[in-house]
Formats: structure tokens, sequence, C-alpha cells
């Protein structure tokens, strides 16, 4: 069973606090979770009011849709006028057995 694996860097210059910027990711991350049935998380620099780390898991039946998958999550991503894609790192793990 595939599974792939997406950790986004994310720059948010509109977000002035600590409080804002959670706004905008929880909003961000409640928009992905609805739309494409995936885990997220907020993974790592926490504490900056400007930069977010995100991992993203999801497993389908195959490859390609995984692949589909990862290329509308990065679309939604790039369209968002509020933040701006530092780090994008998409693995795809099949399992062979």
């Amino acid at each position: 069973m595939p599974v792939s694996v997406v950790t986004v860097e994310i720059h948010l210059p509109g977000a002035r606090s600590l409080k804002e910027k959670r706004r905008i990711v929880k909003s961000l991350k409640d928009r992905i979770h609805g739309r494409f049935r995936v885990s997220i998380a907020e993974t790592a620099l926490h504490e900056l009011h400007q930069r977010s780390e995100l991992g993203i898991a999801a497993v389908a039946p195959d490859g390609a849709h995984l692949r589909r998958l990862g290329e509308q999550l990065r679309r939604l991503f790039d369209e968002r006028y509020d933040i701006v894609v530092t780090r994008w790192d998409e693995r795809l793990v099949e399992d062979g057995g």
C-alpha cells in the first residue's frame, strides 16, 4: 500500500503575531483535511510568527492517485495569496509486499 508524506514549510508575511499565525494555519489545515481527507499537522517552527512547517500524510490504493493528490495539494498552496511556500518535500513510499 503506497503512502505519501509531504513536508511543506511556509512563510506567512501577513501574520503579525503568533495568534494570527495560528488562525491562518488552523484554517489552512482544516481546509486541506476537509477537502482531501488527509492527515495534517504543524510539525515545527511553532514559536515563529511568520513561519510554519506542516506534515501531510495520505494512503491510497496506488501511487498514481497519490501523485495526483500531491499535485492538487501543491496547487492549493500556490494559489494562496497569504502564504509563500519556502520548501516542498514530497515522498512516495510504496510497499512491495
